[in-house]
């Protein structure tokens, strides 16, 4: 069941630029989360992967489809690879939120697990709901390297160690089993390409 996974968080987005908050809401790449994108594609160069996934979010799926072409992999869609749903903050700059909402964004920063963006989800709940694919893909024996394009929060909620997820960063871990019906992510390295 031993699975290398290539953990990708998707490029900059419009909204990144912008400092917004994005959660579930779908704006596209901007032009320099376009060009992370291309250098990302080649810092996968001379790998070979048997999959690769992505969250159906603009973002992840223009990242995941610049890094097929130069893998030669069209790119699969999964609705529980999107993002944490940020709620009523999605939009949103983090002074705005922070006006309006204090603790609640201090928990949030401080990735407490059961923090949540008013009217969202927490890191338990994006676990949870990531848990179903890794599952599905742990059984399937055909794969044993596969690139994942997803979201900060998602990546946040299954490898606890990582903080700050730069746009366009590769993390570099392996699917294992843990006691119960959980998946633990051991991570093996990370990059972030410029």
């Amino acid at each position: 069941m031993d699975r290398e996974i290539w953990l990708v968080r998707h490029a900059e987005s419009e909204w990144n630029a912008l400092g917004r908050w994005q959660g579930q809401a779908d704006p596209a790449l901007s032009a320099h989360g376009r060009a992370q994108a291309a250098a990302l594609a080649e810092t996968f160069a001379g790998e070979r992967f048997d999959a690769l996934v992505a969250s159906d979010l603009v973002r992840a799926r223009e990242t995941a489809e610049i890094v097929g072409a130069r893998l030669g992999l069209a790119p699969r869609l999964d609705v529980r690879l999107r993002e944490r749903d940020a709620g009523c903050w999605a939009g949103l700059t983090h002074e705005e939120i922070a006006a309006r909402w204090p603790e609640e964004l201090a928990r949030v920063r401080r990735h407490d697990p059961l923090g949540r963006p008013v009217g969202g989800e927490s890191l338990v709940d994006v676990a949870a709901r990531a848990q179903g694919f890794f599952r599905e893909l742990a059984s399937e024996s055909s794969l044993a390297r596969v690139v994942v394009v997803t979201h900060g929060g998602l990546m946040r909620s299954l490898v606890r160690e990582l903080a700050a997820i730069p746009n366009a960063h590769v993390v570099r871990t392996r699917l294992g089993t843990l006691v119960g019906d959980g998946l633990a992510f051991v991570p093996q390295g990370g990059v972030t390409p410029r």
